[in-house]
């Protein structure tokens, strides 16, 4: 977002004056999202990360607005990934903390509290940019442009593996899953890779053997675990390794690779494609990022929360740094200003690089940031970047390819909002 970065910033700060005297009132930020349950890798960690984020923006003397350093506080709810838990939530953050920005993970927990977010005009970010309709005008999918980055990893594989000609798929129903078997489907016919075959499982499934034994009949070169949620990506590769399989893994997520290179073997899971680095990566280093030195956050982090990286521990982190430069760039804590000084600037840094607020066509809106995302690889029992996909090169491509199968599965936005039953307009919502 700006030309200096994060750590850079409150280095900067730190050997400035803090103005003590200018301090104001604390300045609440909410996290709504899984904290226990089967989806809490998605969700606990990225509060391990902002809590890293609040230390140390407060140690710099806090956030600069008008003039004025404010100290930032994180309030947390856990909604699990229950959809009646997420509106208790967003009431309490919004009535009761009064929160200048809220984070989601987002899917089936966003789609209840929509209505309520957007009557309220609560500046939220969430993680799956699926959730993005022209109804939700107070809704941005800065850091993670869940799943269409997936496209990066199939074609980087179609082009470093000819030789894999087929795939079977699995996915749970749910709004994390499937827009992502719908993003796969769609990188999969673009690199000609054939699918075999497609299984669509209950989200509450926990038996890998059904799954796995009807893709594996299929003799596919590939198994593809889309997100499915982390403890049935362990069970299922875990259940593939002892089944014999001998092809190609492929996952959105691997959170906690390290227990499946134990549990299985470090040759069975060489060349595991997915989604999420680590942050010592080297690779890291050479590209514009939101902290100086993303290793520094990575030892951090393991040093404070050991053991429970995953693909969202900087994630709601990266939210918090756009949203932080917004602010101090508009010298306002109001949501359409803030969003105001996110789009003047047009090109934004994200954890990636430079990324271009993009959507109109997929979503209706243009909130969400787009640019390269990392294809990672286990290489020797280590998790390491091979290339860094451009999502919108692959968009200008196959666009239609991907609102097809987007359709075909009912996750248009146009879709959703017939089947959400509601419809924003203007000051409030209204039911359709």
């Amino acid at each position: 977002m700006t030309e200096s970065s994060f750590a850079h910033r409150l280095a900067v700060r730190s050997a400035l004056p803090r103005l003590n005297a200018g301090t104001r009132a604390v300045v609440n930020i909410g996290f709504l999202g899984p904290l226990s349950g089967p989806v809490e890798s998605w969700g606990l960690p990225g509060l391990n990360g902002a809590r890293i984020w609040e230390d140390w923006l407060n140690d710099a003397g806090g956030l600069l607005i008008d003039g004025a350093r404010h100290p930032v506080r994180i309030h947390a709810f856990d909604c699990g990934y229950d959809p009646e838990h997420s509106m208790e939530g967003a009431r309490l953050m919004v009535q009761r903390h009064d929160v200048a920005l809220l984070m989601m993970l987002g899917g089936d927990t966003f789609t209840p509290v929509r209505d309520f977010l957007m009557r309220s005009k609560v500046l939220t970010s969430t993680l799956l940019p699926s959730d993005l309709s022209p109804d939700t005008p107070w809704l941005i999918a800065p850091s993670e442009l869940h799943p269409i980055y997936n496209v990066t990893s199939v074609d980087w594989l179609g082009r470093a593996r000819p030789d894999l000609k087929t795939v079977a798929i699995c996915s749970q129903t749910d709004a994390l899953g499937l827009p992502s078997l719908a993003t796969y489907r769609a990188a999969f016919k673009a690199a000609g890779i054939g699918i075999t075959k497609e299984i669509q499982y209950p989200p509450d499934q926990t038996d890998p053997a059904s799954i796995v034994d009807a893709m594996m009949e299929s003799g596919p070169d590939i198994l593809c675990w889309s997100t499915s949620y982390a403890p049935m990506v362990h069970a299922m590769t875990e259940y593939a390794y002892a089944k014999g399989f001998e092809g190609q893994i492929m996952s959105c997520t691997l959170d906690n690779y390290p227990a499946l290179v134990a549990r299985t073997s470090p040759e069975f899971m060489e060349g595991t494609v997915f989604q999420f680095p680590d942050f010592d990566d080297p690779l890291l280093s050479e590209k514009a990022f939101f902290f100086n030195q993303p290793d520094m956050f990575f030892e951090e982090y393991n040093r404070r929360f050991p053991g429970s990286w995953s693909a969202v521990s900087w994630e709601y982190v990266a939210t918090l740094e756009i949203w932080q430069a917004a602010v101090e760039k508009a010298g306002s804590l109001a949501p359409a200003s803030v969003l105001a000084a996110m789009k003047q600037l047009g090109q934004v840094t994200h954890a990636f690089g430079p990324a271009q607020w993009w959507g109109e066509e997929m979503f209706g809106i243009s909130n969400a940031l787009v640019g390269d995302w990392p294809v990672v690889t286990v290489q020797r029992g280590k998790a390491r970047i091979v290339e860094f996909g451009s999502i919108p090169a692959w968009l200008g491509q196959h666009g239609g390819l991907l609102r097809r199968e987007m359709s075909d599965l009912g996750q248009l936005w146009q879709q959703r909002l017939a089947n959400g039953g509601w419809a924003y307009s203007g000051e409030a919502a209204r039911p359709v």
